[in-house]
């Protein structure tokens, strides 16, 4: 199959003439050009290893390669791909290739992660034969009902973009449109091209144009006039505005606009999970996490504000504490946001816009006008406050150390000592567990890039990987993967390509026998931490025996990481200080400490709606029903205007 041969055309296989197009994509913001893909991650089945597996093979040495990194884990270099491309604020990226079946399949948690977080990463699952000579073949799933369904179909609704190139004529058009939407702020997310087996080692005669470079525009889309004039109107006649500052701050590059609009007006700013850093630590107006995970300054003037100005955020259930954070009657918002799906939540008044144009223009739009001196001074009073608890859970009191056993801390030490000894460039990063809330509320960010939790999926498994990615993105960091033993146990795999790689991440173990999170939630709902302890089953069948002896510092070693073991705060300093120093060629570094789960951070005078059983035979469950109820009554549905239509 193919078209007449020529001086305008070249003859390579689907899989190479793939590889060769993504080696030329590049983007380009603000006139500075990148190269779209930084490399290829994979792992080769018989579904990929003679087609990509072949043609990243064939180019490699050549000018311009991709780079090809083995992965342990197909979920896990997805994660990679998506650390990477938030940290290059989604301008960069890799692509992922897998095996047909399995080894696809298990992309799809990764997927779904990339779409839900809004970052553009791109999958190359293999599939099944186009031409079906021998069906069923190894790994195939079989439908009676519909033959041309295969696995690859489960990435449909994950995906932001879907293709499946049944015969090499349709590779161009698959490409350019996955690139149109990877490079496209308001649309991003995961993007698939299934590529059936067969068909990526099927040659064709390519038009050399496929092959140029290309460079892709990312947009940064004005306000309308009229959307600004409308949003300072609002906001001249507020008496308690607030900011919620989402992603989309950083990957706009809006943290000097935020600041001068936030010192300009007054205007305190509270952040969401993946807006933290959006102010630094110390800014007078920067307030910290808000909602589920927040600070008490935070929610509290959530709590009392009439107008919340959302800027990049998707108001997801923690940012808004499952619609408990704002309390005052007919409370408005101003939601800005490069996705017009996202600016239109609340009934808001949508300013859809890229974050860094409309804060300057609505800096100008607010010229002279600034909140009350009195509701200013209210958020250095509450600010002080909170600070003050921060440092209670960084240094605590006899009264909770006395009790702790011996050898153990708290996390709130462990985090402390952490933030304080890290350098301010350094990265903290995390995703599920209860340390992505106590980073939410505790940890002091001094740089636009420091933080980086994955909360949007909060995804278990997750902090390794992508600890590989922040480090690809920018070996001039060090990186702190912040992971407890429940999600270390999840996917440890990736500290072995760390070692291949000769990658330093310094991966914080916290071993807390269990799920501390969870553990703390299910006593919360009556359950009483029910199966959320690593335990023997006890003679009566319960699991409450003994503890497992699982040595989470030897199965480190065992994958060639250099692993520190700390029983002190002052071991832990050492440790700290001892992984900064390890050479950045030298692999990765874990530092393994146990903490007590029974000692929480401060709360965040905040609530998450996780439902109660509304029948039990347990009292703890019916207590923790009526506890749930009281609280349901504080939910409200957000609907009040921010804008009237024509009378």
């Amino acid at each position: 199959m193919s078209t007449p041969r020529s001086a305008t055309t070249v003859r390579l296989t689907v899989a190479q003439a793939t590889v060769r197009f993504l080696a030329a994509q590049h983007t380009e913001r603000d006139g500075q050009s990148r190269p779209l893909f930084a490399g290829v991650l994979g792992i080769f089945g018989h579904g990929n290893v003679a087609g990509l597996g072949q043609a990243l093979f064939q180019q490699e040495g050549e000018e311009g390669a991709l780079p090809y990194v083995l992965a342990r884990n197909e979920q896990a270099m997805v994660h990679t791909a998506v650390a990477y491309a938030r940290h290059q604020d989604r301008l960069e990226t890799w692509a992922c290739t897998a095996s047909i079946g399995p080894g696809s399949t298990n992309m799809l948690t990764g997927a779904a992660l990339a779409t839900i977080n809004r970052i553009p990463v791109l999958l190359l699952p293999a599939d099944t034969f186009a031409t079906r000579p021998s069906a069923p073949v190894l790994q195939e799933l079989e439908q009676p009902g519909a033959a041309d369904i295969t696995v690859n179909d489960a990435f449909r609704p994950l995906s932001r973009f879907f293709d499946r190139v049944m015969r090499p004529e349709q590779l161009p058009s698959a490409l350019l449109g996955a690139m149109r939407v990877l490079t496209d702020p308001a649309e991003t997310g995961a993007v698939t091209i299934a590529l059936p087996q067969d068909v990526q080692a099927e040659a064709y005669d390519w038009p050399v144009e496929l092959f140029a470079s290309r460079t892709w525009h990312i947009a940064r889309p004005p306000a309308e006039a009229a959307r600004i004039t409308a949003a300072a109107e609002v906001l001249r006649a507020a008496r308690r505005p607030l900011i919620v500052a989402g992603g989309g701050v950083h990957y706009s590059g809006a943290e000097a606009a935020l600041s001068a609009f936030a010192e300009a007006t007054g205007i305190p700013v509270g952040e969401t999970q993946a807006g933290k850093g959006a102010l630094p630590h110390g800014h007078p107006q920067a307030m910290g996490g808000v909602g589920s995970t927040g600070t008490t300054a935070a929610n509290a003037l959530a709590r009392d504000a009439d107008v919340i100005v959302g800027i990049g955020t998707r108001w997801s259930d923690f940012t808004t504490a499952s619609r408990t954070a704002f309390q005052q009657a007919g409370v408005r918002f101003v939601n800005i946001n490069i996705a017009g799906f996202d600016a239109g939540k609340h009934a808001g008044l949508s300013v859809v816009a890229d974050a860094r144009e409309a804060l300057t223009a609505l800096t100008a739009a607010l010229d002279g006008h600034r909140v009350p001196a009195a509701y200013e001074r209210r958020q250095a009073e509450l600010w002080q406050r909170w600070d003050r608890q921060v440092e209670a859970a960084y240094r605590p009191p006899a009264s909770v150390t006395d009790g702790l056993a011996d050898g153990v801390l708290t996390q709130g030490t462990v985090l402390g000592c952490v933030n304080e000894l890290a350098d301010p460039r350094d990265v903290v990063l995390c995703a599920a567990g209860s340390m992505p809330g106590d980073l939410h509320k505790l940890w002091r960010v001094r740089d636009r890039k420091a933080y980086h939790v994955e909360y949007g999926y909060s995804c278990m498994g997750y902090e390794i990987p992508a600890a590989l990615g922040v480090r690809f993105a920018d070996d001039t960091r060090d990186v702190f993967a912040m992971v407890g033993d429940g999600g270390y146990l999840m996917m440890p795999t990736e500290l072995a390509t760390a070692v291949q790689e000769r990658v330093k991440v310094i991966v914080v173990l916290v071993q807390n026998h269990g799920f501390h999170s969870i553990g703390s939630l299910s006593e919360s709902v009556g359950s009483q931490r029910f199966g959320t302890r690593y335990r023997y089953r006890s003679a009566d069948g319960r699991l409450d025996g003994p503890r497992l002896p699982t040595d989470l510092a030897a199965n480190a070693r065992s994958l060639g990481a250099h692993v520190i073991e700390v029983r002190s705060r002052g071991a832990l300093e050492k440790a700290i200080a001892e992984a900064k120093a390890w050479p950045d060629d030298g692999g990765p570094v874990v530092i393994h400490v146990e903490t007590d789960p029974s000692i929480s951070a401060p709360d965040s005078d905040s609530w998450w709606d996780v439902p109660v059983s509304e029948v039990s035979a347990l009292d703890s469950t019916r207590a923790a029903r009526t506890v749930y109820a009281a609280q349901k009554q504080a939910q409200l549905p957000l609907l009040a205007p921010s804008e009237t239509g024509p009378a």
